[in-house]
């Protein structure tokens, strides 16, 4: 794709504000190029905005159906996204290391950038972890939101600390209201 305006757009409407997807086709398939979280000061379609200038407004019914299901993830529901629509060819190749350990956390658990990045065959790279997850292309789909620090802390979130706080409660992890994570159930 050689312009910028050749991208599209969808607007999700959720309980921790709007969401905004991109996509474009790719020969006959619709590929997300990247999902917008609101957080406090910005809202998901303002960002979207700066990098997709002059991106159209429509759907399909992969969008759509991707829509309905981060809304209902973001409710409360227990629901599985798959990677195949996603552009993670776009990442650089650590990045999508990274992303794919963090999807294979699974619901109700968190691991830490420390303990991704010794899966991962880098130990002492949890800042590179971590500076990965902070560009996640894919929020929600790629559930950033399990990673935290070593010390149980939530670390960062796009969506805000908040967001991240309940949308580990919300899986049956607990936080207290510092922001930090009682008894992990940790993964890797």
């Amino acid at each position: 794709m050689s312009s910028r305006d050749a991208y599209c757009h969808l607007g999700v409407k959720t309980r921790f504000g709007p969401v905004a997807i991109v996509w474009e086709n790719r020969g006959d398939k619709p590929m997300v190029r990247q999902i917008f979280l609101s957080k406090p000061g910005l809202h998901a379609d303002a960002y979207r905005k700066e990098l997709f200038h002059g991106s159209i407004e429509s759907s399909c019914g992969l969008v759509d159906e991707l829509a309905e299901r981060i809304a209902a993830f973001l409710d409360g529901a227990t629901v599985s996204f798959p990677l195949e629509s996603m552009r993670l060819e776009l990442c650089p190749p650590f990045q999508q290391r990274a992303l794919l350990a963090e999807y294979g956390i699974p619901r109700g658990r968190v691991s830490t950038y420390s303990r991704i990045a010794a899966h991962l065959g880098v130990p002492g790279g949890a800042r590179a972890v971590g500076n990965a997850l902070a560009k996640n292309p894919f929020p929600i789909v790629i559930p950033c939101h399990r990673a935290i620090r070593s010390d149980g802390t939530l670390g960062g979130y796009q969506g805000g600390l908040a967001m991240k706080r309940a949308l580990l409660v919300q899986e049956g992890v607990d936080a207290d209201e510092r922001g930090t994570v009682v008894s992990p159930n940790l993964f890797y």
